[in-house]
């Protein structure tokens, strides 16, 4: 292992996006996930050269043990959470360097919210496991090495996960262009405050998770039902489109809607579709949350 600065840098710079990756699929905020990898590259400028032998098996291994304690605590703190919990929301772009369609394809949904909500089911080292082989394709042994357990725990591990995982998932459709085209119709009918139109385009039996951490207005219980999810929509967005500013972005893989009030993010809404209808609509209302969606020189 080299010792000097800027190469320890550059080793570690390199594995910064795939440790971002991994704690956020852990966490499930942004902010937890680099401050989990800010602290993986203090103990990597710390570590005994001569005990660090693959300098990408050891980031890996400081930072998903890290995150692995840092969900524990989380967990607990979210018992106490004001209404649904979702993930923050995350801009994605995957870049040049994953070109394969189905790779990227297995990104995207490792971080969308459909799973990362599924994931919160997990126990911490489940987590772990089917983040590091489902997102990343680590193999077993590394995995186990990683997370301090035998082989064959690890696989009990990932069996157990994928399970529970297979279980709660939703089927959703993932076409892109479709999804754009019917949040985009969405948008039209729920701020137009046509009700008709509304409930043309929402599955009979839609679900609408609607995350406020008690910071701002939002419901505080899942909203179900075509009729019900209509009614609220056209209520609170009627008129609403004089008064904000709309930005469509890609957040957690999928198209999804920036809404901004006096240049300030205000909410985001993404829909998740299965035939042509909306079949759950999330929106995030938690200012803590919307930070890092706009630079503030943009604001």
């Amino acid at each position: 292992m080299p010792t000097d600065t800027d190469t320890l840098t550059s080793l570690f710079e390199e594995h910064r996006p795939m440790l971002l990756g991994v704690a956020y699929r852990m966490l499930g905020r942004t902010a937890d996930a680099e401050d989990v990898v800010q602290e993986a590259w203090l103990r990597w400028t710390a570590a005994d050269r001569a005990a660090v032998r693959e300098p990408r098996a050891f980031l890996v291994r400081i930072t998903t043990r890290l995150a692995v304690d840092r969900l524990r605590q989380a967990q607990a703190r979210r018992e106490s959470y004001i209404g649904p919990w979702l993930p923050e929301p995350l801009v994605t772009d995957f870049g040049p360097a994953v070109p394969d369609t189905a790779e990227r394809a297995l990104l995207a949904e490792s971080v969308s919210l459909a799973v990362l909500v599924v994931l919160e089911s997990l126990s911490p080292l489940e987590r772990a496991v089917f983040v590091l082989r489902e997102a990343f394709g680590f193999p077993f042994g590394e995995i186990a090495t990683a997370l301090d357990r035998s082989e064959a725990a690890v696989r009990q591990l990932a069996g157990r996960a994928r399970r529970h995982v297979d279980e709660g998932r939703p089927r959703y459709d993932v076409d892109p262009a479709e999804r754009r085209d019917l949040t985009e119709r969405f948008l039209s009918a729920a701020t137009g405050g046509d009700l008709g139109e509304l409930l043309a385009l929402l599955a009979p039996d839609v679900r609408l998770v609607g995350d406020s951490g008690g910071k701002s207005k939002a419901p505080l219980r899942i909203i179900e039902s075509a009729d019900k999810v209509g009614r609220f929509l056209a209520a609170v967005t009627q008129g609403g489109e004089a008064l904000y500013e709309v930005r469509f972005l890609e957040l957690n893989g999928a198209p999804a809607v920036l809404v901004l009030a006096d240049g300030k993010p205000d909410s985001v809404f993404q829909v998740e579709t299965r035939d042509g209808r909306v079949q759950c609509v999330y929106i995030i209302r938690n200012p803590d949350k919307l930070q890092g969606l706009v630079d503030p020189a943009d604001a």
